[in-house]
């Protein structure tokens, strides 16, 4: 499925797409659907109603949002006028904000609620290029000054399309793949964010990419609940809506457990601290239960393990395994599989190291566990395992079009049509970055003789003892974070004589194991 501008994806929703819950959202303890229709006209009136606030094409226009359906529609309306999403992060603070907006050169900023705005007012008086504000949930009271509610936003759309029929149409007629398209912020070790550039082609090509190997279908729907500021969820959605897919909008992260029982998705993509989650209750409950329960899922296990490791290979299961797999499947991982809706057909995994160990107890119990590698600056998906092409313990093989090679010092190299146009007002950091054509990932890997791309670590991140010894944290890093009682763990030891582990425990399980356990 071919896409040459993100453009073109309205204009597939509208020609082969036309459903009457292409987005889903909770209000009022009730879901609520937007057809394609009614979706495609938002976006269309904001794009007009854009226009007339003054941007147009190549003006950055910044979102400070949480997930919900007005951020897509204005990704798009933003994107069919031509000018350039910069997304913020919803749990950014003031300082923070007032870079992006001001690095950016923002003109029109969107925010959410009266939260966001009350981080935004006091930082106005800085940011002189800031022309307008627009906010999604209007306050009771009166408006700040150069401030306009969605609404009214809309209404001076629908009468610019009024109008001047054809002014949109000629505004999305206009864009080319060589357009920039957002500029994406991320946060390094040091200095200031560096804004990523993307254009339309970027995004294109890697949504049309991904689209070639990951079976996404109009009968899919999907919970969407990481941040759409992050670049990984951003492409997802691309491709979710280029293949007719549905998206329903989770109420906050606190909400996907109950979410996903009311929405029961068809595919998903998260991070792997999910997963983890997930795994780690999983056990807990099973550690809780009486000794007949514990040997029966210690019995349902060995035989899923073994059967996804068939499957895997491409090969038939042993004899006994095939007897005993419906049996010991329908016992126990039917219900682990309900727990996450029970329709799941695969997850898709990134923005993160998956441990293979977590991978594997998922494809036990019935569920791939797709996990993929990029980053912000490749669009962002470089290699990512398939459901007919899958080994765990690797991000999978290369997607089409990309090139990948590894550096004499083990650093993973990239070149292709996804990789970023470089990075806003900051020539040196580009060419550091972007050498010969081809942009240095700061990864460290290897390519098997079968194609599969692992990741062993960062390049700044490897560890040398005092003796000499290289000491690459990361595969520690996620074993330590398996258990549940770790959220997080980190590596030191550069120069010093031993490695030693710094651990952020997870609260809630701690006061839960110490109140089984009586500890005051």
């Amino acid at each position: 499925m071919e896409i040459r501008t993100l453009c073109d994806i309205l204009t597939q929703l509208q020609t082969r797409f036309r459903k009457p819950d292409l987005l889903r959202y909770k209000s009022g303890g009730t879901w609520h659907h937007i057809s394609t229709d009614e979706f495609a006209s938002t976006v269309r009136s904001l794009s007009l109603g854009l226009a007339r606030l003054g941007a147009g094409k190549g003006d950055r226009v910044a979102i400070l949002s949480e997930n919900r359906p007005e951020w897509t529609a204005l990704d798009h309306a933003v994107l069919n006028l031509g000018a350039v999403t910069v997304p913020i992060y919803a749990t950014l603070l003031e300082d923070q904000i007032r870079y992006i907006l001001d690095n950016s050169q923002a003109r029109v900023l969107a925010v959410s609620s009266a939260a966001q705005m009350a981080k935004v007012l006091p930082i106005l008086s800085s940011l002189p290029g800031l022309q307008r504000l627009v906010i999604l949930d209007p306050p009771a009271g009166g408006l700040p000054p150069r401030t306009l509610a969605w609404p009214a936003l809309i209404q001076e759309g629908e009468g610019a399309h009024r109008a001047d029929p054809r002014r949109f149409e000629a505004a999305r007629s206009a864009i080319s793949p060589d357009d920039l398209a957002s500029i994406l912020y991320t946060s390094g070790t040091t200095g200031d964010p560096k804004g990523v550039m993307l254009t339309h082609g970027n995004f294109s090509s890697n949504v049309s990419a991904t689209l070639q190997i990951i079976p996404f279908s109009e009968q899919d729907v999907t919970l969407s609940f990481l941040p759409l500021t992050h670049v990984f969820e951003r492409m997802v959605e691309f491709a979710y809506l280029s293949a007719g897919a549905a998206i329903a909008y989770a109420e906050s992260i606190e909400a996907v457990p109950q979410n996903l029982l009311e929405v029961r998705p068809t595919v998903m993509a998260s991070v792997p601290r999910l997963f983890e989650k997930v795994h780690a209750r999983i056990l807990d409950t099973v550690r809780a239960s009486s000794k007949m329960r514990r040997a029966i899922f210690a019995l349902a296990l060995g035989v899923g393990k073994r059967q996804a490791r068939a499957t895997l290979a491409g090969r038939p299961a042993a004899f006994y395994v095939r007897w005993l797999h419906p049996l010991t499947d329908r016992l126990v991982f039917s219900a682990v599989r309900a727990r996450l809706g029970g329709r799941l057909r695969f997850l898709i995994s990134g923005g993160a190291p998956l441990a293979p160990d977590i991978a594997e107890f998922f494809c036990a119990a019935g569920i791939r566990i797709l996990e993929g590698y990029g980053l912000t600056e490749t669009s962002p998906v470089i290699a990512v395992n398939t459901l007919e092409r899958t080994r765990l313990g690797t991000v999978g093989p290369v997607v089409p079009g990309v090139g990948v090679r590894i550096a004499g010092d083990g650093e993973i190299l990239v070149r292709g049509p996804n990789v970023m146009k470089g990075y806003f007002r900051n020539e040196q950091a580009t060419r550091d970055a972007i050498v010969d054509g081809w942009f240095h990932t700061g990864d460290i890997g290897l390519l098997d003789g079968e194609g599969f791309l692992k990741i062993t670590d960062r390049k700044k991140e490897v560890l040398k003892t005092s003796g000499g010894k290289m000491v690459a944290p990361q595969p520690i890093e996620n074993l330590l974070k398996t258990d549940r009682f770790i959220s997080q763990a980190v590596l030191i030891g550069d120069r010093r004589k031993f490695i030693s582990a710094l651990i952020v425990p997870d609260l809630s399980w701690l006061e839960s194991y110490a109140e089984h356990k009586q500890i005051s």
